[in-house]
């Protein structure tokens, strides 16, 4: 019997591995956070695929949107976990704390990862992972790129202080935390946070500050027996603080013209061939599912000229992403003459996100041509008087 797909959308993800306990419990910003975009993963689901989401306004939103577009997928809650026994099971993120979360459900022991594979998914999640990988990347003069895996309160001083400004992160978290921007000097603020950050972790990654253009991406699959392929294009941008805050919705040949204004074609090409086989000796069959490695354009000023080089990898991302979703979002549901934006954003008090949503769907009307998006503003998760949490795509035509 063939199992059936049944995608999670955890955000709470990184949390839970920096944490490693199998009774980690998120924040309850995270909790709901994974409530309210439940229902995401059916923009990127496989086809007769489930996802895992409360039927309380999902359930109508989904029939709304599959009267719109060709979505195949069905909605399942908990209590129903345990009555279909062959899942095969996408989450967001695996972690054991997910792993116990499922397992108290009623899901088959036999269809969740041990916890000892999770253990090795965190060792390979582990941001040394890329500090080791970034050396063998600079393929030529159009990349560049520095990154160190510290362990002492010696090594962190003297970083920090050598330095106008660097970055310092946790070795485990993502979506731009776990991130302390310096400014050369080395505080007792920065000096605890160092030492808290081993203590759980090992050590602390440092980085240069670099003049950064842009925000991109290249994504892969992994097939869990040391295959790896190429997934697309992610071009995405970041607030001051480093948070993700959206993509843009083009295609992997738009994207590819945007970064050759920086750098040669060529140079990108090389990268992700090298990258496939880099990442294939990198997880082997520790990993299975969708990965992707985050990447910058950086200027430098050379001889009174302005040159551009890739930063071919600021951190490797072991699980689903936003840059994956957004490309199959885009490839899947998007007409090709269009282009558009990708958001997701927060509203602390109740009433705001309604009423943003409202103001977008009567300035931004939705225009569907030939099963596609054409034009106007989607929401991609319900959103009601209590919502917090927005996704949605914004989408033109590209000739205007």
């Amino acid at each position: 019997m063939t199992k059936k797909a049944l995608y999670i959308f955890n955000p709470e993800h990184d949390l839970a591995l920096a944490s490693g306990e199998a009774n980690y419990m998120a924040p309850a910003s995270a909790k709901r956070m994974a409530s309210e975009l439940s229902l995401l993963p059916m923009w990127y689901a496989g086809e007769e695929s489930a996802v895992l989401a409360p039927s309380a306004y999902n359930l109508d939103y989904l029939r709304q949107m599959q009267e719109l577009l060709d979505i195949p997928v069905r909605l399942i809650t908990e209590p129903e976990l345990a009555s279909e026994p062959d899942w095969d099971i996408h989450p967001w993120g695996w972690d054991v704390a997910l792993r116990k979360r499922l397992s108290v459900l009623g899901v088959d022991e036999a269809l969740l990862p041990s916890v000892e594979q999770l253990n090795g998914l965190r060792e390979y999640s582990h941001r040394s992972k890329a500090v080791s990988l970034l050396p063998e990347l600079q393929l030529d003069e159009y990349f560049c790129g520095e990154s160190y895996y510290l362990e002492t309160p010696e090594e962190w001083k003297a970083f920090v202080e050598e330095r106008e400004g660097c970055l310092l992160k946790a070795p485990l978290s993502g979506s731009g935390k776990g991130l302390n921007w310096c400014k050369g000097a080395f505080t007792p603020f920065i000096s605890g946070w160092c030492a808290r950050v081993a203590a759980s972790q090992g050590g602390v990654i440092a980085e240069p500050i670099y003049n950064k253009v842009e925000d991109f991406a290249m994504e892969f699959y992994s097939d869990g027996a040391g295959g790896v392929t190429f997934a697309g294009y992610s071009l995405f941008h970041t607030g001051k603080s480093g948070m993700y805050e959206g993509n843009r919705l083009l295609s992997n040949e738009a994207i590819q013209k945007q970064l050759s204004q920086y750098v040669p074609l060529e140079a990108l090409t090389d990268l992700e061939n090298c990258l496939k086989y880099k990442l294939s000796a990198l997880v082997e069959t520790v990993y299975k599912g969708y990965l992707g490695v985050d990447m910058m354009i950086c200027r430098f000023s050379e001889n009174k000229k302005t040159v551009f080089r890739i930063h071919p990898c600021v951190e490797i991302n072991l699980r689903m992403n936003m840059g994956v979703m957004t490309r199959l979002l885009y490839d899947r549901y998007v007409h090709t003459d269009s282009t558009g934006h990708f958001g997701i954003d927060y509203h602390p008090s109740e009433g705001e996100a309604l009423k943003e949503h409202e103001r977008l769907s009567a300035t931004f009307p939705l225009e569907i041509r030939e099963g596609k998006v054409h034009s106007g503003y989607l929401p991609l998760v319900p959103v009601h008087k209590r919502s917090c949490y927005r996704t949605w795509i914004l989408v033109a035509p590209d000739n205007i």
